[in-house]
């Protein structure tokens, strides 16, 4: 027979997970998107002006994880201003709908230079990283969704677009598209 204060505590563990199960994740950074972006433009900008595709690869493959660097220090730095728990049951939905499709990217990129083909590199990237956008959007506010299908538009377009094209469409996503998500939820969503 269990006590009383034993039935309330069970009661408020059951009540405790079932509010972080449904809760949205917050912490997704507005300014450390933008930050991200101005990083994605100017790798487009110095990719660009490579001469031979493997360089234009080496200066993306560095502002990948410079990037990524960035937008995890400031959701960790959003969510500990807000008190949301970054590792909680949200937070990991959230990384694991993100980081399964960049491992796939970075998977999918290694065997393209592999094989020297370099004209599918941009829409791979635009397309796999709104897939996991979309996916570890569906635990976040409603926009982070949207930033997810406009990458993904982004990615479709430079596979119907002449692939000269492939650069500037990486400047519009990582670029133009982060920033422009980024602002709009540092001011609806907070920084």
């Amino acid at each position: 027979m269990t006590s009383f204060g034993q039935h309330a505590e069970d009661n408020l563990r059951f009540i405790r997970r079932t509010m972080e199960r449904s809760s949205t994740f917050t912490a997704v950074p507005g300014l450390g998107g933008a930050g991200m972006g101005a990083i994605g433009l100017t790798a487009a900008v110095l990719a660009a002006n490579q001469p031979s595709v493997e360089r234009w690869l080496v200066v993306w493959l560095l502002a990948a994880p410079v990037a990524l660097g960035v937008g995890v220090t400031a959701m960790w730095r959003k969510a500990a201003r807000s008190g949301a728990p970054l590792v909680g049951a949200v937070g990991r939905r959230f990384g694991l709908g993100m980081a399964a499709p960049l491992v796939a990217a970075a998977a999918i990129t290694y065997a393209l230079w592999r094989a020297g083909d370099y004209a599918v590199m941009a829409p791979t990237w635009l397309l796999l990283y709104g897939a996991g956008v979309v996916a570890g959007g569906m635990f976040s506010v409603p926009v982070v969704r949207a930033m997810g299908v406009c990458f993904m538009a982004a990615g479709i377009a430079a596979i119907v677009t002449p692939q000269h094209w492939a650069n500037s469409w990486l400047a519009i996503g990582f670029g133009g598209l982060q920033i422009a998500f980024g602002i709009h939820i540092a001011r609806h969503h907070g920084g």
